[in-house]
């Protein structure tokens, strides 16, 4: 299973980096949906690593595979409401949002702005790469992580 755990954290990893390269390098701001997929790939990034060092029996495993699915998920949803939101921007105020304010008032944008702080417009696209956007890759990312969680959930470890 650590192969599993260990897998899903070089996603999250590679994930967050290539996150914040875009950000500082290519100036793309991130937005609240944005900041909410980038926490979900901490925790389940965090728990990932974590049982890839405690290298648990079944009960962890699956208490670990279960916080990572439902991370996943969560992630997952989070993604694919932003992925509709470029695909209709005429559907979105557009202004300061409720969700904006709230992420940026927690405790964790203050003491690490560039990763948590949420300044993006949540309705703009200006990345794709095989005609997908960020935020569909995010969801194609946050559903192999689900798979991944669930297969070290159900499966029995010899």
């Amino acid at each position: 299973m650590r192969i599993i755990f260990l897998t899903v954290f070089l996603i999250c990893a590679g994930s967050l980096v290539y996150a914040v390269y875009l950000q500082l390098v290519k100036n793309l701001l991130p937005c609240p949906l944005c900041v909410a997929q980038r926490l979900s790939y901490w925790v389940i990034g965090l728990t990932a690593i974590v049982a890839v060092a405690h290298n648990p029996r079944s009960l962890g495993r699956r208490l670990y595979s279960g916080v990572m699915m439902i991370a996943a998920l969560l992630g997952g949803v989070v993604a694919t409401r932003h992925s509709w939101l470029v695909r209709y921007p005429d559907s979105f105020e557009c202004g300061i949002s409720s969700e904006e304010k709230f992420l940026n008032s927690l405790p964790i944008a203050r003491w690490w702005p560039t990763m948590f702080e949420a300044n993006g417009d949540c309705s703009e696209s200006s990345w794709e790469f095989m005609s997908l956007t960020i935020p569909d890759w995010s969801a194609i990312l946050f559903i192999l992580m689900a798979i991944l969680s669930g297969y070290a959930l159900l499966v029995r470890q010899r």
